[in-house]
């Protein structure tokens, strides 16, 4: 029992839970997974990059098009776009459509980089499946039900989805929010 007198419980987790996010036994099956998700994203955000439109002098344009699509299905007896989304692009989105571009271009790719490389796994899928939603929100199907599911097995996965890459010695000497890793001192002595 804590001070307030309440009790404090825990839940444990279940044993095939366990294993098929946190083993690192199944890190292979993770590496695929984030492979294949991560080249869709680079592959996506390198065309931006260098396709034109998207980066530089014209940044905007192709945005503002595919957002004309968007907005043009808010309307009518079953809308493909919520209102409220509907919303958020014509106000935000579209007199911010440089910006936006940039960011769109810039975070596919390096979602992409991230999980090909397997650094900070779980986070560059948290960040996969943002953009995914918004795609979804903006009435666009495409591979994005397909990439949101595989980001969030990811995203439970994240203690062993980047064991065979970067996160097998990133996570142990950054830590995590509740237990800092070596960089930050975790394997000093407290007296």
């Amino acid at each position: 029992m804590n001070p307030s007198g309440n009790y404090a419980v825990e839940i444990p987790e279940p044993r095939i839970s366990k294993f098929l996010f946190a083993d690192s036994r199944l890190g292979w099956l993770w590496f695929v997974a984030r492979v294949y998700v991560g080249y869709e994203w680079l592959s996506a955000g390198w065309e931006k990059v260098t396709g034109g439109g998207w980066i530089g002098a014209q940044a905007g344009a192709p945005l503002k098009g595919f957002l004309a699509g968007s907005l043009a299905k808010v309307s009518g007896a079953h809308p493909d776009v919520s209102a409220w989304y509907g919303w958020f692009l014509a106000h935000v989105v579209v007199p911010h459509a440089v910006i936006f571009a940039n960011m769109v271009a810039i975070g596919e790719c390096a979602v992409g980089i991230a999980l090909m490389l397997g650094a900070f796994t779980g986070i560059a899928a948290f960040a996969g499946a943002f953009m995914n939603l918004n795609y979804l929100f903006a009435g666009t199907v495409s591979t994005n039900p397909l990439l949101f599911t595989i980001e969030l097995f990811l995203i439970l996965a994240w203690r062993s989805a980047g064991w065979l890459g970067l996160d097998r010695w990133l996570l142990p000497w950054i830590g995590v929010p509740w237990k800092p890793g070596h960089a930050f001192g975790s394997d000093r002595t407290h007296a």
